[in-house]
């Protein structure tokens, strides 16, 4: 087994707890009702199906409330019952299809990542309607050909203002007409539209990376936007071959907007990172904790590669870094955190920006196929698929249960009224870790100062971002135990 895969083959043992063998196509159920209504065949399939995984692999299977299966009606919600109070990150879905697509960057989309804001007065009331920021572009899609790039603002969404019921289709609908808003004195104004048809993208989540030259410092800047399991394919390894080529003496990764992905990804990037006697000497990058039946199995089976990531030192690019420069925000999340945290215990991470989303479990993909042996069984819902909380992390040094995030070194906001190009020094974030770097302040034209100001709301740059934030191991399949 490869540990760069993460396919996770699982023995079916604790039968007390699987109903795979002996009543995986029963749709009997027990304990509370929840209402007197009764679902129907397919949808207690379903519901039986989620009560099986939850059952089984969740981190948190031991404080499952009892629910009778036979009365949920709508399976979405029953599976929302079942999450523990403190998971904010389990998902279900009925278009798995779909959604592991976009694990690895490939989906439906205009191709832009959007900050949602409201101008609020002194005492933080909302002044205004709600409006959308272009944080980043990707090139070469329906919103850069429309002439979108950092900093544009969405006003209206079809001639209507932007509400907290209709905001999602600016990344989630097949076709749109955006009204574009210019900044004053004022407010913003409107200032005509674009229409855009949204299309199916490989989105390379290297968006942008260069080498500045400062201070006799060679420094490599980064951008990328989601950790996917392709990473060899796309242009991160290019970046980092022109890294190497080129010598450079420092790092900036800016992860500000990066929801996470997978981990054999961020895996990937920080064996490319790293101090080469961390690498070659294969050091744990992080450890899992699994819920008590699997972290038992694991340990008694010595499948160490199921409890430990390592660094992997056969990576091409290895820069042997003493130090990086992280760009940080509220979106950093999830496998951009592991990055963080598992380099943290054996070099210096700076951070500049924001505090990050405080993501500190691992999830996999389960599909009807992974527990029922006859297709005839899951015909009517293969498409469906969780992706439930599974295990907790921990760096090398034992840092873990981070909920509220990693707080950066230098607190710098995130500037988009109004935006600077990405990896450009008049860009805040970058500027003050460049200035860190060198020890030399960057003379920068000032922004105006603006007479109001906004709260940002939400961010998203997919309907998919929950799951991306996940940090998926892979998938998942069983074995009858030998």
């Amino acid at each position: 087994m490869k540990k760069s895969t993460f396919r996770i083959i699982v023995g079916i043992f604790f039968l007390s707890y699987f109903f795979v063998m002996c009543s995986k196509d029963d749709d009997s159920g027990g304990g509370t009702t929840s209402s007197t209504a009764q679902a129907s065949a397919t949808t207690k399939k379903v519901n039986n199906f989620i009560k099986t995984v939850m059952s089984d692999v969740y981190l948190w299977y031991n404080y499952l409330p009892d629910i009778d299966i036979n009365h949920e009606t709508d399976s979405k919600a029953y599976f929302k019952k079942l999450l523990y109070k403190d998971d904010k990150w389990s998902y279900i879905t009925d278009d798995v299809t779909a959604w592991e697509n976009s694990l690895n960057g490939v989906e439906k989309s205009y191709g832009y990542s959007l900050a949602f804001g409201r101008f609020v007065n002194s005492s933080g009331a909302s002044t205004g309607n709600y409006f959308a920021i272009v944080e980043y572009v990707y090139p070469s899609t329906p919103a850069q050909k429309a002439g979108l790039a950092r900093g544009s603002i969405i006003t209206k969404i079809n001639g209507a203002n932007i509400t907290a019921d209709n905001y999602s289709d600016l990344f989630s609908s097949d076709n749109l007409t955006a009204t574009l808003g210019s900044l004053t004195d004022s407010g913003i104004t409107n200032s005509g539209t674009v229409t855009m048809t949204s299309e199916q993208l490989n989105l390379d989540p290297v968006v942008l990376y260069k080498i500045i030259e400062k201070e006799n410092h060679k420094i490599g800047y980064l951008f990328y936007a989601q950790f996917i399991s392709d990473y060899n394919s796309t242009s991160l390894k290019t970046a980092l071959d022109y890294f190497k080529s080129n010598s450079i003496t420092d790092l900036v990764l800016d992860l500000r907007y990066n929801p996470g992905g997978q981990i054999s990804a961020a895996q990937y990037l920080c064996s490319s990172i790293a101090p080469l006697a961390t690498i070659n000497a294969a050091k744990t990058l992080v450890t899992f904790q699994w819920n008590d039946k699997y972290q038992s199995y694991w340990v008694s089976k010595k499948m160490s590669d199921q409890t430990t990531v390592a660094f992997d030192k056969t990576v091409p690019d290895q820069l042997g870094l003493s130090k990086v420069t992280v760009l940080t925000g509220s979106g950093t999340a999830s496998a951009s955190e592991l990055t963080i945290t598992g380099l943290q215990a054996y070099m210096n991470v700076e951070m500049v920006g924001d505090t990050t989303y405080g993501k500190y479990t691992a999830s996999v993909t389960i599909k009807p196929e992974d527990y029922y042996e006859t297709a005839s069984t899951y015909a009517n819902f293969k498409n469906w698929g969780l992706q439930p909380i599974v295990l907790r992390y921990a760096n090398a040094n034992g840092v873990t249960d981070f909920k509220n995030g990693f707080a950066p070194t230098y607190y710098v906001a995130d500037q988009l009224l109004p935006a600077q190009p990405l990896g450009d020094l008049s860009e805040p974030l970058l500027k003050k870790a460049v200035e860190n770097i060198t020890g030399v302040q960057i003379t920068a034209l000032k922004s105006a100062t603006l007479p109001y100001r906004f709260e940002e709301f939400d961010r998203a740059s997919s309907k998919f971002d929950p799951i991306k934030r996940n940090m998926s191991l892979g998938e998942f399949k069983f074995v009858k135990k030998e």
